[in-house]
């Protein structure tokens, strides 16, 4: 398995392509998909899933460009699907454009089968009412969206966000996973699980 990282957008949100024998799946387009999508036809790759960590803005203004180009179903938060009636999903603020409509079928945590391996989903709610994290032990990745970054934390004074559920989620959750998982997050660059345990001003070993 290997992952592909395109910042995409007006907010450089990292959109990750995760592929292997042929298929590929993508987890948050936050802009235009014509990287993701020139990658996909120089690997003869066929998209099966589009996954969802939230559903802000930024990490939704490729969604529909991307699942009418492949064909990809669409899983995201069931919780969050409120936002799209807003700006907050919708976009539209700050000067930033409207988001395509596009439509999804709700994914729950727990197992589900992907690219023939296991994608855990994991609820890590606290930046968004509905945030999943995504991880796949046989790559050691998670795909944590904006929930855990390089040495910080997703925010939480968005409507629907709680800053003492989001440092739940990742103490309780995200911090149950093997220390050399690879954190793959919706901004910045990567990190692991354990530098984070260890140096996360905000909900490390020294934080808060």
């Amino acid at each position: 398995m290997q992952v592909a990282v395109f910042p995409l957008g007006p907010l450089e949100t990292n959109c990750f392509l995760i592929h292997t024998d042929g298929e590929a799946v993508a987890v948050d387009p936050g802009g235009d998909p014509a990287p993701v999508l020139r990658r996909l036809g120089d690997r003869k790759l066929r998209l099966t899933h589009i996954l969802l960590t939230h559903l802000h803005f930024d990490h939704t203004f490729g969604v529909a460009p991307l699942a009418k180009a492949t064909g990809a179903a669409v899983l995201g938060p069931e919780a969050d699907r409120y936002m799209l009636a807003g700006e907050m999903g919708s976009g539209g603020t700050w000067g930033l454009p409207r988001v395509e409509h596009y439509d999804f079928s709700a994914i729950v945590p727990g197992d589900m089968d992907l690219l023939g391996t296991v994608c855990r989903v994991i609820a890590t709610p606290g930046h968004t009412p509905g945030g999943l994290s995504f991880y796949f032990s046989n790559l050691g990745a998670v795909f944590s969206g904006d929930t855990l970054f390089y040495r910080s934390i997703g925010r939480s004074d968005f409507p629907g966000g709680n800053h003492a559920v989001l440092c739940a989620s990742i103490r309780e959750k995200l911090f149950k996973l093997p220390d050399d998982t690879m954190v793959y997050s919706g901004h910045g660059p990567v990190t692991t699980i354990g530098a984070e345990k260890r140096s996360n001003p905000f909900v490390g070993m020294f934080g808060a």
